[in-house]
């Protein structure tokens, strides 16, 4: 195959009417001079341009991006035109979420204060302005679309306003304008350039509805449901008292599928219908595979792809044209894609080549697999987006998702494997921060991941790269519970976070020995499990850290699981955590023991304590119930509760309120030598 041509093409983002600069300087979009130190919001700012698709016409690409503000807005780019028009709404309102229907329509969600789903929009790509809503504040969410009528996405209604309850799925028609009175009232957008909000009458739901689903019956939860490849309504499924249960739909009933959801992960739908991609159960000592199973009989199938090492923690790549699975895309010490279809190993060979030392991935092409959409990026780079026309041999870049960021000034992360008390083999990431050496040990900052079922990854990371500029070593270890490692250890070691602690401190032990960081500056920091962890660890390992840092952390389980309580006839984590982790009332004595806040007396350095107070995943009375325990132990803390703001800090002014505290907080107790 000839040699393809790369030409650079520089996106122009159409973008509504705004302020120069704010206070933050976002009007900027290059990096800053060498000779300067990067601005916190560098690291922090939403991405230029995030999640964009490529129609199936392979004419147009939608995207999320952002134009000089903190508000996540529509673009759609004309590739032949190397135009593009926008559309964003007033307020703190945000577009996210974005998908086509068929090849002029698009679909996407707005939230407000970046928190509170308002509803889900399409709108035709030769008239943005006019985006008109499809179902309004119901908790809404996307199922699929399927592949023969497109504009006829399938929505969950999962809360829905007027009944107060889960209305289940309905296909809804996507092309059926909306009656004048129920049409948003532009007059807004007509003065500011921007697209006004519905504001004057809320729509009937059931107007565009073309079919409604059954639902489940009976007393259980229904948290999921998933289509076949080609877009219709398949499975559901459920927890009933926290026990998981999988159905599938036959005509207008629902029928169990005989699937241990505790062993069995389902991910997609195989090539042959009525059998779907999962990750199977680990065996004789080998970790969870990518594998066949037939959802009718819940018969395994053929083991698709194994690692030695790792479980199968990915996902698949699917044909635009047929949903049909082409590949896997997975993370095992570092990022890796299997492709089954020939004709694509042949493609990441030609798209390797031409983006050398980066990690390509496919992220969509049109329906004759000629026009295809990539990213590229590395532990240093920032994903960048780029067109390719293998046609024509052509490709160019569409669009940096962070181009304020320059690479030769971040820093490189290195894979690095340590050994748990156990005796089990994990790894984790270790990123330096420039001039460390044996002979120059630079402090460190121990980063715990959330989840606990989710990992760190190998790539770039701007809360990585932020504290390596401050001068730390960062370690990121990934510890029992991560997902790609549950195979390795016993199922109850999935739910046993005082072993994930022992897993983080024998990483930082690890990293110790390397004679690359002052074993006398060591902090600890996280957010959600991971603010658990960090707290977890100056209580636990008192001569070990010298400060620590939580966000939205959890401290006392037993108070999180009564949390859940509340919830537990609409969402299934209550009896999730009581079949997991156990009822407190009757373990109180496990309880006592994983819960940090039980522990404070124990903890002898700074403790640093944010958390939004408006969190409804892990409530702000857990931050203020630890400040009290420190406060009563005369340990000296720092604290940090915003407003406005959920389970993180969505708000890019916030988010530099954290961090440039954080900044002073981690100077004034690590980079002294004591």
């Amino acid at each position: 195959m000839k040699q393809l041509v790369r030409s650079c093409l520089v996106l122009a983002l159409v973008v509504p009417t705004l302020p120069a600069a704010d206070k933050i300087g976002l009007a900027r979009v290059t990096p800053v001079p060498a000779d300067l130190p990067i601005p916190i919001q560098d690291f922090f700012r939403p991405s230029a341009l995030a999640r964009p698709t490529l129609n199936l016409a392979g004419t147009h690409i939608a995207a999320i991006m952002t134009a000089h503000e903190d508000k996540r807005q529509l673009l759609v780019y004309d590739i032949a035109t190397t135009k593009g028009e926008s559309l964003a709404y007033d307020g703190d309102k945000d577009i996210y979420n974005l998908h086509w229907l068929g090849n002029s329509r698009v679909l996407f969600n707005i939230s407000s204060q970046k928190y509170y789903g308002l509803g889900i929009m399409a709108a035709d790509i030769t008239n943005l302005r006019d985006a008109y809503p499809l179902q309004q504040y119901n908790g809404s969410s996307l199922v699929s679309i399927p592949l023969d009528k497109p504009t006829q996405p399938l929505i969950w209604n999962r809360y829905d306003f007027e009944i107060n309850r889960d209305n289940g799925v309905v296909a809804l028609d996507a092309e059926a304008k909306l009656r004048d009175a129920n049409i948003v009232d532009l007059t807004a957008a007509k003065n500011s350039g921007n697209h006004g909000l519905w504001n004057r009458v809320r729509q009937n739901n059931n107007e565009n509805v073309t079919h409604r689903y059954p639902m489940p019956s009976g007393s259980g939860i229904t948290y999921r449901y998933m289509a076949n490849k080609q877009g219709e309504l398949a499975y559901a499924f459920t927890s009933t008292n926290g026990a998981l249960a999988m159905l599938r739909l036959n005509d207008k009933e629902w029928l169990p599928c005989p699937v241990d959801l505790e062993e069995i992960g389902i991910l997609d739908n195989a090539n042959e219908p009525g059998w779907l991609f999962v990750t199977g159960p680990a065996k004789d000592g080998k970790p969870h595979p990518l594998q066949l199973l037939d959802a009718a009989t819940g018969q395994l199938g053929e083991v698709v792809l194994q690692d030695e090492n790792y479980d199968f923690n990915g996902w698949t790549y699917n044909d635009p044209s047929t949903g049909g699975v082409l590949g896997a895309v997975f993370e095992k010490g570092g990022p890796h894609v299997y492709w089954f279809n020939e004709q694509y190993q042949v493609f990441q060979k030609i798209l390797d080549r031409m983006f050398p030392q980066q990690v390509v991935r496919i992220l969509g092409s049109d329906g004759r697999h000629e026009i295809f959409l990539v990213s590229t990026y590395s532990d240093r780079q920032p994903t960048a987006y780029h067109w390719v026309n293998l046609a024509t041999r052509k490709a160019g870049l569409f669009q940096k998702s962070v181009p304020w960021i320059d690479p030769a000034r971040m820093q490189p992360m290195q894979i690095m494997q340590f050994k748990t008390r156990d005796g089990h083999h994990l790894e984790g990431y270790l990123t330096l921060p420039a001039g460390a050496t044996k002979e120059n040990p630079t402090p460190l900052v121990v980063l715990c991941h959330g989840g606990p079922w989710a990992r760190d990854t190998w790539g770039f990371d701007g809360e990585v790269q932020f504290l390596a500029s401050r001068g730390y070593a960062v370690l990121q270890p990934n510890y029992r519970g991560s997902t790609g490692s549950t195979g390795r250890f016993l199922a109850e070691d999935e739910y046993d976070f005082i072993k994930m602690h022992h897993d983080v401190t024998d990483a930082v032990k690890t990293v110790i020995r390397t004679g690359l960081v002052d074993k006398d500056r060591i902090g600890i920091m996280g957010a959600s499990f991971g603010g658990y962890l960090a707290v977890s660890g100056v209580a636990h390992e008192p001569d070990l850290y010298r400060c620590a840092v939580t966000n939205a952390g959890v401290f006392d389980w037993a108070m999180q699981v009564q949390s859940e309580k509340y919830n537990q006839h609409d969402l299934p984590y209550y009896r999730r955590m009581i079949k997991t982790l156990g009822d407190p009332k009757q373990e109180a004595a496990k309880y006592e023991a994983m819960s940090p806040v039980r522990h404070v007396a124990n903890i002898r350095v700074p403790v640093f304590v944010a958390g939004g107070k408006d969190d409804r995943v892990v409530e702000i009375r857990q931050s203020k119930k630890l400040v009290a325990e420190l406060d009563r132990h005369n340990i000296p803390y720092e604290k940090l509760f915003i407003g406005d703001e959920g389970h993180g800090m969505a708000h890019l002014s916030h988010q530099v309120e954290l961090y440039g505290r954080i900044e002073a907080f981690l100077s004034k107790h690590l980079m002294s030598k004591k």
